[in-house]
């Protein structure tokens, strides 16, 4: 169907190196580096001594979201710990186009993420300079929330400016991912599902994320 990026977030942090050889050995895409600062969204999660820990095990690319204010004051430190994918949110970046510049000026691929209640249209100026647009189907901040229908739309209606425009940007969706509705996700446009709470609470952590790959 598509690819899936496994969020760390859910991981245990006692047991790290077993979720990434976990990861390692499945068929996901990536580790999926969720970063909040507690003041962009009401939740803190990990930095760089987390980050540093996860790249000595990952075999796959490590795809960061930046759940942050001012993060262009960190894109090289993630460049150096070897982050191939940086998405940033449009809502913290003001200057979203010379943002996205700079990571790819870096030599990584430059992602942009919208808040479920962020309209697909303010992109319109800047979705040329994204490799990948991420949809955010829950409230940033929390693992395990129940998915924003609404975001079907704006999977969509991306998927259309990718074909009206020809562009090459991957939709990536993060939150409330399953094996109810992956299918319908993949079917509508979305290339990448960022997925947590589902995997690492399964009993059988391989098969979940085939299931939704």
């Amino acid at each position: 169907m598509g690819k899936v990026a496994v969020s760390m977030l859910a991981s245990d942090f006692g047991h790290l190196a077993k979720s990434c050889h976990m990861i390692n050995s499945s068929s996901a895409w990536s580790f999926h580096l969720d970063v909040m600062d507690g003041v962009f969204v009401p939740n803190i999660s990990y930095g760089f001594p987390i980050i540093q820990a996860i790249a000595r095990y990952a075999k796959k690319p490590m795809d960061a979201h930046l759940m942050t204010v001012e993060p262009s004051r960190y894109y090289q430190r993630y460049r150096n710990l070897g982050v191939e994918w940086l998405t940033v949110h449009y809502e913290t970046c003001p200057h979203l186009n010379r943002d996205l510049q700079e990571i790819r000026r870096l030599g990584m691929k430059a992602g942009v993420a919208l808040n479920p209640a962020t309209p697909v249209s303010v992109l319109e100026q800047a979705v040329h300079y994204a490799d990948l647009v991420l949809v955010m189907s829950v409230n940033p901040g929390f693992g395990g929330q129940v998915f924003i229908e609404e975001s079907l739309e704006k999977i969509s209606r991306l998927h259309r400016i990718r074909q009206e425009k020809g562009l090459c940007f991957v939709i990536q969706v993060d939150g409330g991912i399953n094996d109810t509705n992956a299918r319908l996700l993949y079917q509508i446009g979305a290339d990448i599902l960022v997925a947590g709470n589902y995997v690492f609470n399964s009993k059988d952590q391989l098969a979940a994320i085939n299931a939704i790959t």
